[in-house]
């Protein structure tokens, strides 16, 4: 990477980091992440992490693991609707899996070499009886005996845990009142632990990309509502989707703001879905990410960081923050998880029944979905709300773009009088003219 792109990839990333300090992640991963030797770069990232200000409850699984262990004592593994039948041989297992896995990853988490992502850092791994488990019992006839399902979580001892700066480290090992020990699924004790912490994040590290629709595209987002349907219009999709997709969904209807489902294999994904625009993965939120609003004071600095590079191009005219401060309610902005990717004014001449579309501008990175046609209906409609019978727009570069959208060119003398007072001959801009039909 060259150093100016690097810069531009470190300024992009700096709302994440700022928005991420304090915040609590949940990470979910199964045992073949440490199994295959990819927890050594995670804790790198993890590393990171918590040296941003994160709050880190990791939770591991160990399924591989208990499978070896399993094998080795010449016992059958015993599945019913993708969950283990615990006896107490397999539970023993199960235990000893466990622990070794654990023992990996606080090893792992405490190295510091000089030299290497890890020096100088400083990660307290607290791990203990946090979760309390009951028996999952009999399903369909069938009695998982030791599989066990998430009762209660104790939010008091891991928030103690993590405002002391610990990471909290979660296995799939829970604990019945009675002194019980149950096996219980990855996945439900990442979500309880999730909602319970009202995280703002859980992310689950599987074996792929994410959510994949017919045509073979990744799905980087999806609202709970479209997740909930591509599950009832996909049947065949993976066992894995299937399995921590319904957990996202569970998530983010209970409180936790955004679930995460990134692929284990691609080194550094976890930085690369947290801290890029595009993510690499797919995002699971209760509501669309995406919303177009009137403007209010507190976007002019976003809204500028938008017009500056175009008017210093000359395709915009300069304005400067207290123009648009004092017209703030002439506009719209399009907001993309918190950030402002668009922007629009509207300028109604009533006498004339004409209004003016302006300082439409779409950040370089979402220009691909023709979120500038989105823009331009919202003005139409804002327009024919008031009466107004035609939009005219002024354009220097974009006159394609405006014909292919229903605009005429039209001259100078066309123009409400007040704006052909002001028009400006030197900049000669061409006047574009589009009829609003009710």
């Amino acid at each position: 990477m060259h150093a100016a792109d690097f810069v531009q990839w470190f300024r992009q990333a700096a709302p994440y980091i700022h928005a991420f300090r304090g915040r609590t992640f949940v990470i979910a991963l199964g045992g073949e992440v440490v199994r295959e030797g990819r927890f050594v770069t995670l804790t790198h990232d993890i590393n990171l992490l918590a040296s941003l200000g994160v709050r880190l409850v990791v939770v591991h699984g160990a399924r591989p693991q208990i499978e070896a262990r399993m094998a080795e004592r010449g016992l059958a593994t015993r599945y019913h609707r993708g969950l283990r039948v615990t006896d107490g041989e397999s539970l023993e297992c199960v235990i000893q899996a466990v622990g070794q896995v654990r023992v990996e990853i606080e090893a792992l988490l405490s190295s510091g070499l000089a030299n290497s992502p890890m020096a100088n850092a400083d990660i307290r791994v607290a791990a203990g009886n946090f979760i309390t488990a009951q028996p999952m019992g009999v399903v369909d006839g069938i009695d998982l005996m030791y599989t066990g399902e998430v009762r209660k979580v104790d939010t008091l001892a891991i928030g103690q845990r993590l405002q002391d700066g610990e990471l909290v480290l979660l296995s799939t090992l829970g604990y019945s009142p009675t002194g019980e020990i149950f096996n219980v699924p990855l996945e439900d004790v990442a979500t309880s632990t999730a909602i319970a912490l009202k995280a703002d994040k859980l992310l689950f590290l599987f074996g792929h990309d994410g959510v994949v629709d017919a045509a073979g595209e990744l799905q980087t987002e999806l609202t709970a509502s479209a997740a909930e349907e591509f599950l009832e219009a996909h049947p065949e999709a993976n066992e894995d989707i299937r399995l921590y997709l319904p957990c996202a969904l569970r998530a983010v209807r209970s409180q936790v703001n955004r679930a995460h489902l990134i692929s284990h294999h691609v080194d550094g994904g976890l930085l690369m879905e947290l801290f890029t625009h595009e993510g690499i993965g797919t995002m699971i939120s209760r509501e669309p990410l995406e919303t177009l609003r009137q403007a209010d004071i507190d976007d002019v600095g976003g809204m500028l960081a938008l017009i500056e590079p175009l008017e210093e191009a000359g395709v915009l005219v300069k304005r400067g923050r207290e123009l648009i401060e004092r017209e703030i309610h002439r506009y719209s902005v399009l907001e993309h998880d918190g950030k402002i990717i668009g922007c629009v004014a509207f300028h109604p001449f009533a006498e004339s029944r004409m209004a003016e579309l302006a300082c439409l501008v779409i950040h370089p990175d979402y220009r691909d979905a023709d979120r500038g046609a989105e823009l331009l209906r919202h003005v139409e409609q804002r327009a024919r709300s008031q009466g107004m019978g035609q939009l005219f727009a002024l354009t220097t570069r974009t006159s394609h773009w405006f014909v292919e959208r229903g605009f005429r060119q039209a001259s100078v003398d066309e123009l409400p009088m007040e704006k052909k007072q002001l028009y400006n001959y030197q900049r000669r801009s061409k006047v574009f003219i589009k009829p609003l039909r009710r």
